[in-house]
């Protein structure tokens, strides 16, 4: 491998924190052996490994040239500005961070708009009305415009917008607008509401792989090692391993335990001892804690799991595939 295999991470606030977190859970923790201000950093204990701190937008560009092998970046970024995605990124995971929804949001004095539906109507009647068409403030063109004509929209025109959307409408710049939002306080305290049926997409962070990056033996083989403890990581926070030990442990308890907590045996089932191992999602195990004692177990003991690694590697597996086609 001749040049580094190179991970996009966001270069600032909440997002770089929870993409440091992430991979530091997986035990891939991020380091700058330069300095806290550069932006370029490594993996620690994983060397041939370089990362790359850019923005948001950046990550998604970098992903859809192939410059970066694996990015963190919302999945609004990636739909918004690379053109059939599909084809030439791999969406590998879902991170659990960085929530946010792009919706559709008209003017709460709208009171007759309460649906897309609704607002079809309106655009039809506000062109022949003021002879223009409505103007839609909004930084996601193309979501907007695929959006629209999927609901059969066409009275409308797109003004692209570079500040803050949500104060295009009172400011006269727009009737209405197409924004991200979280809790909807924003769009609420600009006036604002999301109408139904206007949500074009639910996003978050995601883990990205550029289809068009070198995928060589070498490169592939670090994207096995950094997926493979990442999917481990995720197992383990799925599940709390339980143990016990007494003599009415057998198959038939396993199987009552297996229907009614939803518990898998890593291990198998009980020992000869009567030693029984188990993982139970963590809803449910003070419901198997108490199903085992009454079924006659004195003691049974719960620990949170760092890994819990596999022979399969469902991640690198989707990985694998995605470079395929």
């Amino acid at each position: 491998m001749s040049a580094p295999f190179l991970i996009a991470v966001p270069s600032k606030g909440r997002l770089q924190e929870s993409a440091e977190a992430f991979f530091a859970r997986a035990g891939l923790a991020l380091i700058k052996p330069r300095g806290a201000r550069d932006y370029r950093g490594a993996i620690a204990d994983l060397p041939g490994v370089e990362v790359a701190y850019l923005s948001s937008d950046e990550i998604a560009a970098q992903l859809s040239r192939g410059d970066v092998h694996l990015g963190i970046t919302g999945e609004d970024l990636v739909r918004e500005q690379i053109p059939n995605a599909e084809q030439r990124v791999v969406l590998i995971d879902q991170l659990g961070f960085g929530h946010a929804n792009v919706v559709v949001a008209v003017p709460q004095a709208w009171i007759d708009v309460r649906s897309i539906a609704e607002l079809d109507d309106v655009a039809t009647a506000f062109r022949l009305r003021h002879d223009r068409k409505l103007r839609v403030a909004t930084k996601y063109i193309n979501l907007t415009s695929a959006f629209f004509s999927a609901h059969g929209i066409v009275d409308y025109r797109i003004v692209e917008s570079s500040g803050a959307t949500e104060g295009a409408p009172a400011a006269g710049s727009a009737e209405l607008i197409v924004d991200i939002t979280t809790t909807g306080s924003t769009l609420a305290a600009n006036g604002l509401k999301q109408i139904e049926g206007g949500e074009i997409l639910r996003s978050q962070a995601n883990l990205v792989a550029a289809r068009s990056a070198v995928w060589g033996e070498a490169e592939r083989e670090i994207a096995r090692r950094i997926l493979d403890r990442i999917a481990a990581q995720a197992r383990a926070r799925a599940y709390r391993e339980v143990r016990t030990r007494f003599p009415g442990c057998n198959d038939a308890l396993l199987a009552q335990a297996k229907t009614k907590f939803g518990v898998v045996a890593p291990y198998g089932g009980p020992t000869s001892s009567g030693m029984l191992t188990l993982h139970c999602p963590p809803g449910e195990v003070y419901g198997l804690a108490s199903f085992l004692r009454e079924k006659g177990a004195d003691a049974v003991s719960v620990v949170e799991l760092d890994y819990v690694f596999s022979p399969d590697n469902p991640l690198f597996n989707k990985l694998a595939a995605g470079l395929k086609g």
